[in-house]
């Protein structure tokens, strides 16, 4: 909002804006030239013609004139699409036994209401993946002889979703349970008319999305719970409290209790009463530190984040537990700098040449890791981020990436860790697309779809799964290919070296 009202003003006094900066390029700018030639991969693109299913074949003649010689068939190859209406009438059985009791055959599974599970999964579909709003949802139905109203597209989209709802909250806990690192993010989104925010918390095999009314380090770690709803104080708790500087006091009132598990809020709230907590006058706020380190000893008594690397954009609600920071952003920091003479602007040139190289460095780093790079690159960080340039926006922008040494090169540590969270800059960009397209949501069973869809997408992409099958076989739509739990294959996927 400040950002807006400045460049409103400056545009009324006449004045020049803030430049447009493009994006940095620094991660494909590091990346090697791929070896492929353009004729290999015309030769890939070509070769998944043998990969189709023929499902019909005909033959085309025609009249040759007289004396021509056959010289058999040539192969013409078109794929096409068949969608159209189709209306079934289900006689039920009824019989009535000798006790009086009136039996009816039940209809098959996958119906809801009056729409078959075909329909109810190109609806979903064309929605979660084509991104398609709920009029033109309506119109194109309409127009392939569908008889539907838009209350009724509503009723699929929201109504009779909790198998899919549970699947979603079971992909985060598997993930948060069996991943190495993961990467967060959130973005600005409209729920009842009210401004909130999305997480994005995924990894290479899942993607989960949560939208509520506030992005705080309280919310982040409620989130992290994966739908659990209590507060523990254990080991993890107390050393998260003492890492906050919590009161000394204050966690003795705690420790000598003997209630150590309290489910739900209201009850641990009753807790901080009685301890006499809230009236306690000390800095930093006890309940809000005492609140955080119940929620991270939930967290970890359920075996989540057991030795994870949460990697984030330097936001702080993320700083909890191993943390990383992208070096996209770091960079970004420095490549936004504004700079107004030429000592300034080669000052800058060189101290991002010197990133880049850096960052090349460490994504070499990640495929080869040793000891003796290892100790060279902690070296070379220490001369790049502690030089000193005579641009003075600069230098304070260096000490302060220097202060964050340990996360910028959690990667020396864990080789696995990525350098960057473009993963969560790529899957969020579709619920910004979605918020762009459809605005908020109205009901919290709309808003809770409208996020478990979208996770369940992502995962799907993430797992090499097409979405459309993904739907069909949760859907019970006939034919459809068997697909297992997306919690299971997450959990093997993490397991496989």
């Amino acid at each position: 909002m400040v950002a807006a009202l400045r460049d409103e003003i400056t545009r009324l006094k006449g004045v020049p804006g803030r430049p447009n900066l493009k994006p940095s390029g620094m991660e494909r700018g590091t990346e090697p030239k791929p070896p492929g030639s353009c004729s290999e991969r015309k030769r890939v693109r070509g070769s998944t013609r043998s990969k189709l299913a023929i499902h019909e074949e005909r033959t085309v003649t025609l009249a040759p004139p007289r004396g021509s010689r056959f010289k058999g068939y040539t192969s013409f190859v078109v794929q096409d699409l068949t969608i159209r209406a189709h209306v079934v009438n289900f006689r039920c059985e009824r019989w009535q036994t000798p006790d009086g009791d009136v039996m009816t055959a039940p209809l098959p599974a996958g119906i809801n209401g009056h729409f078959g599970p075909e329909l109810r999964r190109f609806v979903l579909a064309q929605y979660h993946q084509g991104q398609m709003t709920v009029p033109r949802l309506v119109t194109l139905l309409r127009s392939l002889g569908i008889l539907i109203c838009k209350r009724q597209v509503l009723r699929l989209l929201i109504e009779r979703q909790d198998d899919f709802l549970t699947e979603a909250r079971d992909i985060l806990r598997a993930g948060l349970s069996s991943a190495a690192w993961i990467t967060v993010d959130d973005t600005s989104a409209r729920h009842k008319a009210t401004n909130g925010f999305c997480t994005q918390i995924g990894n290479a095999h899942f993607a989960w999305f949560g939208t509520t009314g506030s992005k705080s380090r309280l919310n982040f770690l409620e989130l992290l719970r994966a739908g659990h709803d209590d507060y523990v104080i254990n080991a993890e708790a107390l050393a998260y409290m003492r890492q906050r500087a919590l009161a000394a006091h204050v966690i003795a009132r705690l420790v000598e209790h003997q209630e150590r598990r309290f489910v739900g809020r209201k009850a641990w709230n009753a807790h901080l009463e009685a301890l006499g907590i809230p009236a306690l006058k000390v800095n930093p706020d006890p309940v809000m530190v005492a609140t955080e380190g119940a929620l991270w000893g939930s967290v970890r008594a359920h075996g989540f984040l057991p030795d994870t690397v949460i990697v984030s954009d330097d936001a702080g609600q993320f700083n909890v537990g191993q943390h990383g920071l992208c070096w996209v952003h770091s960079e970004r920091l420095v490549h936004k700098l504004d700079a107004f003479t030429a000592e300034n602007r080669a000052a800058q040139a060189t101290v991002r040449d010197l990133i880049w190289q850096f960052y090349a460095d460490l994504k070499a780093y990640r495929c080869h890791p040793t000891k003796r790079r290892k100790t060279a690159l902690r070296a070379r960080f220490d001369r790049i981020f502690t030089r000193m340039t005579g641009f003075v926006t600069l230098d304070r922008l260096l000490m302060r990436l220097n202060a964050n040494k340990p996360e910028l090169l959690m990667v020396l540590d864990r080789p696995e860790t990525p350098l960057h969270t473009n993963g969560s800059e790529n899957d969020i960009r579709s619920h910004v697309t979605r918020r762009k397209v459809s605005g908020g949501t109205r009901s919290d069973i709309g808003r809770d779809c409208r996020d478990a869809f979208l996770g369940l997408l992502k995962t799907c992409a993430k797992l090499e799964i097409a979405f459309w099958d993904y739907l069909g076989a949760r859907l019970a739509v006939p034919g459809s290919h068997v697909i297992p739990p997306l919690p299971q294959i997450i959990l093997a996927r993490a397991r496989s070296p």
